[in-house]
């Protein structure tokens, strides 16, 4: 892979306030290179997040070496990120700028309204595990904390985590690149510490069924990256137009796959060096405190890093929600609705630290993500492929009657029963314990199982049937229909920004 040459930031500068939006950036502001992409993500991907979710892996009765195969085999979805950043170095717009021409103008809300609700939901749940780790350092300092510092820790967490996504896209680059080499220290030796303590036969690991794989495997991907698929364009956008394709895709998999392959890994060996009583609590990080494998001063060291952590994967979150937020049609400028968002998360996340049943309904609702993020991931590629990869950048950003994605109502109907097709196949196949209809979920059976997770028995392939169904629906009726047109590719013909 090769990087393309590229001039110092012009309009996007670090550690000033970004203006920014969903407005198409020109080319003397693609100032970014591949690397410079792949360093962003790795930034954010060496994160405590996953290191928590490779635990919680081994709940659902693996052996060792089985979650490492399905950590692998899930952590390959970050190549449809990839793919999905591949749009913003041609149109120099945001996923749900190009989504108008896959959904049509009017069609294209509906769905940015899904997706800024999902990040919402992640952003509440990457607070709910900062004032996680807080509350361990409360603990160990001898305070025995109650309402008044949760609040409080609530209150300055949500603070914190305005501040990088306010700056923008520069900012989190710079910044996030600065906690690479740090993080990979730190969990390196939380994996020499637990080494010892864990072997690949470790975990039960005895009668997986195929039904029990393809639950792990559904929760690895569901975390991993198909949950990021939706975000790619925000950030690549900022590359030339003429970025080599195979770059971008190399380096946002080599930013992401590896480095959580590896945190994952070393959670699930930790899960069975320290011992998994408390994982599957509350709060998962009062399980390090489990066993004598990590010394009480690593401890405080490890949660200071995981909270660091969850504040720069957060930022990438409460970016992508701004520019969503704008998609949606609101007339706020990127920071006025980086501030409205972190408003809501403010008010969201006191209510889930506060409230015992909250955690629960917010994995139902990381679970559920799943049903409409593969059909759109699957949608959204294949419009890209009959495309041919080339958009009309201006229509994009402008629309009207004159747009080359100009539809009946703003909507491409074509669009949307493929996303129906795949939502309800999705369904059909999810394994959840959100309560449904017995008719939504007859994939699963109706005996609920005991493992730590409580997900139904059965199996769980709404990942794959999801994607298949919308992707072949949408290829059939929009080449039938003819509303999918390939268009000339236009390079670096960008109207001027408008900022946001």
């Amino acid at each position: 892979m090769t990087d393309t040459h590229s001039p110092l930031p012009v309009g996007d500068l670090p550690f000033h306030v970004e203006q920014h939006g969903i407005d198409l950036i020109p080319a003397s502001e693609r100032w970014a290179r591949p690397r410079d992409l792949g360093a962003l993500w790795a930034g954010a991907s060496i994160n405590v997040e996953y290191f928590v979710y490779g635990a919680l892996l081994m709940t659902f009765g693996f052996s060792i070496s089985q979650a490492l195969i399905l950590i692998v085999i899930g952590n390959l979805s970050w190549l449809l990120v990839g793919l999905c950043s591949l749009q913003g170095p041609t149109t120099g717009t945001t996923t749900f700028g190009v989504n108008r021409a896959t959904f049509g103008a009017r069609g294209s809300r509906g769905l940015a309204l899904f997706n800024w609700v999902t990040l919402i939901g992640f952003e509440i749940e990457g607070l709910i595990l900062i004032v996680g780790a807080s509350l361990v350092l409360a603990n160990q300092g001898g305070l025995h904390p109650g309402t008044p510092l949760k609040v409080a820790i609530v209150v300055v967490a949500v603070a914190i985590q305005t501040l990088l996504p306010l700056f923008g896209h520069a900012t989190m680059t710079t910044v996030l690149r600065w906690l690479i080499a740090p993080f990979i220290v730190i969990f390196g030796v939380v994996g020499l510490l637990c080494i010892g303590h864990g072997h690949l036969a470790a975990g039960t690991g005895t009668g997986v069924t195929w039904q029990l794989w393809s639950l792990g495997l559904a929760f690895t991907i569901t975390l991993s990256g198909l949950s990021w698929t939706e975000c790619g364009n925000d950030f690549s956008r900022y590359l030339p137009a003429s970025t080599s394709k195979a770059a971008t895709t190399g380096w946002v998999f080599l930013g992401t796959a590896l480095p959580q392959i590896c945190v994952m890994a070393i959670g699930a060996i930790s899960f069975v060096a320290i011992g998994g009583a408390d994982w599957t609590g509350a709060n998962p990080f009062t399980a390090l405190g489990g066993g004598h494998v990590l010394p009480a001063w690593f401890i405080s060291v490890f949660m200071i890093a995981a909270i660091v952590q969850l504040f720069g994967i957060n930022s990438l979150d409460l970016y992508s929600s701004g520019v969503t937020l704008q998609a949606l049609g609101l007339k706020l400028r990127r920071p006025q609705a980086v501030l409205l968002d972190s408003a809501l998360c403010l008010i969201a996340t006191l209510y889930a630290v506060l409230s015992s049943s909250f955690a629960t309904l917010l994995r139902d609702f990381v679970a559920l993500v799943i049903v409409w993020i593969a059909p759109w991931c699957a949608v959204f590629l294949v419009d890209w492929v009959l495309r041919r990869g080339h958009y009309e950048t201006a229509d994009l950003r402008f629309g009207g009657p004159s747009s080359a994605y100009a539809t009946t109502g703003g909507v491409n109907v074509a669009g949307f029963v493929a996303m129906g097709a795949g939502m309800l196949a999705a369904l059909l196949t999810l394994n959840s314990t959100v309560p449904l209809p017995s008719w939504l979920h007859p994939f699963a059976s109706a005996t609920a199982t005991d493992h730590a997770l409580g997900a139904m028995s059965g199996g769980d392939v709404s990942v794959f049937a999801g994607m298949l169904v919308a992707g072949i629906v949408y290829l059939l009726v929009g080449r039938a229909t003819g509303v999918v047109r390939p268009t000339s590719p236009i390079h670096d013909q960008l109207s001027p920004p408008t900022p946001r």
